[in-house]
């Protein structure tokens, strides 16, 4: 089966909102979907409210799926260094019923709504569980990934 939808990913860790949005619309994204825990950001640009009307004044869509965003301890793990602790945590989470309702749903979103990204902090999606969620997409409904980088300022 030819892989025709395509999956981004982007994180905006030491990247200013212009060059993440240049970036999403250069790929030519039409949906973000935040999958953050907490949407709050020290980053200005980054909030929810902010980043949903950065990206409406560039023609690209926002959803906000907080049941896929890291649980505390596993955005802890991230924090120190302990990548493999933050990939099981994440693992058990997927398990939940609310977080495999919202992997459907982005299933639905990426099949309609054309290039979808998925946005989080970390600029390194190897560190990332956005990576964990867009490989579990690729293989489930056959899309393409490929992770976006903005460029630093």
């Amino acid at each position: 089966m030819a892989k025709a939808n395509k999956l981004f990913t982007i994180g905006y860790e030491q990247t200013p909102p212009k060059a993440v949005l240049d970036e999403l619309e250069r790929a030519g994204v039409k949906l973000v979907v935040d999958v953050r825990a907490v949407t709050s950001s020290r980053r200005p640009g980054f909030s929810k409210k902010q980043l949903s009307a950065g990206l409406d004044e560039r023609g690209i869509a926002y959803v906000h799926l907080a049941a896929l965003g890291t649980p505390k301890e596993g955005r802890l793990a991230a924090r120190s260094g302990q990548y493999d602790l933050l990939e099981k945590i994440f693992s058990k989470h997927l398990k939940a019923p609310e977080t495999k309702e919202a992997m459907d749903e982005l299933s639905a979103l990426v099949k309609k709504a054309g290039p979808v990204c998925l946005l989080c902090y970390e600029r390194d999606h190897t560190h990332c569980h956005r990576q964990i969620i867009a490989e579990i997409i690729e293989d489930r409904d056959a899309v393409t990934v490929r992770n976006l980088v903005g460029r630093q300022v």
